[in-house]
């Protein structure tokens, strides 16, 4: 079966009356075309595979959706360590981790340039022709082209595409293996973002009321991964989601997204838009630094819709910890007392992640290390 058959099946099985998911699951997967392979091959109707339930679509109607809130956004040009420009920072950073554990930050550093080369160099890879983007449709790949990496363990699948790049700050991945199309914008944008991280973590240290250097020390930010989304336009938005609800597997994410909406975050019971700011960056609390900072700071549910307009394309650098060898992390010993005890038991990354990829997106893990 050629490749445009086999997603052509995809189509056709959505209305179809004898539906096997599991066989439209094999054959789109079996394609390596990903969800742009879909609409590259002419698909005007969503795939059944992609649908939500009506139960799922039903509550999400119930649910409030704001259209007047919106995440924190942080200034911080004006971080020197003593000033009063510091100060206003990290108490702009407490509110924002501990109520919304998202916000953006803006006058961060990097050049303006830099942020839209490195959307650009992503756009040019998942243009590229889908050949060449099949010889890296490995899951076992370091640097890998994947579309929905829990496609057998979803209610419904997500409707994106994802080139991985695992580990980049690793001895074992060198620069050469990153795609030749991005490669040059990726290790530029890499060197500034990871700047950006160590003093991310140093501000948010100083939240905890720690020495500005403990989260470093801690190297909550010494391993890297980039997930470079690319969500096509899609011909109908209301059926299906770009990613679904979950929280992050990671101690912090800085987002890179381009000028298309999609993010929602959830607060207060209500799914929040989160705007692109020209030049801003999304900065959210992941589940390993709630579990450190001992609830002290909430990593939350966040989800893409989809859109008739695209693509949207986005650059999240999850900050993970120490992978390997392995390195016991836990609650850190300063912030527990009698008011705020212990919450959690001691984790180490690798078996977070083998928790987290064993289960399907929206399924948190945060209860598996609760005492």
């Amino acid at each position: 079966m050629d490749q445009t058959t086999d997603i052509s099946g995809c189509q056709e099985s959505s209305v179809a009356v004898n539906y096997n998911r599991e066989e439209e699951l094999k054959a789109f997967d079996d394609s390596k075309a990903g969800v742009k392979g879909l609409i590259d091959a002419g698909v005007t109707k969503v795939p059944k595979i992609f649908i939500r339930s009506p139960e799922e679509i039903a509550e999400e109607l119930a649910r409030r959706k704001s259209t007047d809130l919106q995440i924190p956004v942080i200034d911080i040009s004006d971080i020197v360590r003593g000033s009063e420009g510091r100060e206003k920072v990290v108490n702009e950073m407490r509110i924002a981790s501990e109520e919304w554990g998202f916000f953006q930050v803006v006058n961060h550093g990097i050049p303006w340039n830099v942020l839209d080369e490195m959307i650009d160099g992503i756009r040019l890879f998942h243009d590229q022709d889908s050949e060449i983007k099949k010889a890296l449709y490995d899951r076992a790949k370091k640097v890998r082209f994947e579309t929905n990496y829990d496609l057998y363990r979803s209610k419904s699948a997500s409707w994106r595409d994802t080139l991985t790049i695992y580990n980049l700050a690793s001895d074992q991945l060198g620069p050469d293996e990153v795609p030749p199309v991005c490669r040059a914008t990726t290790m530029e944008y890499m060197k500034h973002v990871t700047n950006l991280g160590n003093t991310l973590f140093e501000l948010l240290s100083e939240v905890l009321g720690l020495n500005h250097d403990h989260l470093n020390a801690l190297e909550c930010g010494r391993d890297h991964t980039l997930l470079c989304h690319y969500y096509p336009a899609c011909p109908e938005p209301k059926l299906t989601l770009g990613a679904d609800k979950h929280s992050d597997p990671t101690f912090l994410t800085v987002l890179l997204q381009n000028q298309l909406a999609g993010l929602q975050v959830m607060h207060k019971n209500q799914w929040v838009d989160v705007q692109p700011i020209a030049g801003g960056l999304v900065v959210n609390i992941g589940v390993l630094l709630q579990m450190t900072s001992n609830d002290k700071f909430k990593s939350v549910d966040h989800r893409v819709v989809t859109s008739l307009a695209g693509p949207r394309i986005s650059v999240a650098c999850f900050f993970v910890g120490v992978v390997s060898p392995p390195k016991p992390y836990g609650p850190i010993e300063e912030l527990i007392s009698v008011e705020n005890p212990l919450l959690y038991k001691d984790f180490l990354v690798s078996d977070y992640f083998a928790k987290f990829f064993s289960r399907a997106l929206d399924k948190s893990r945060v209860n598996d290390y609760k005492i």
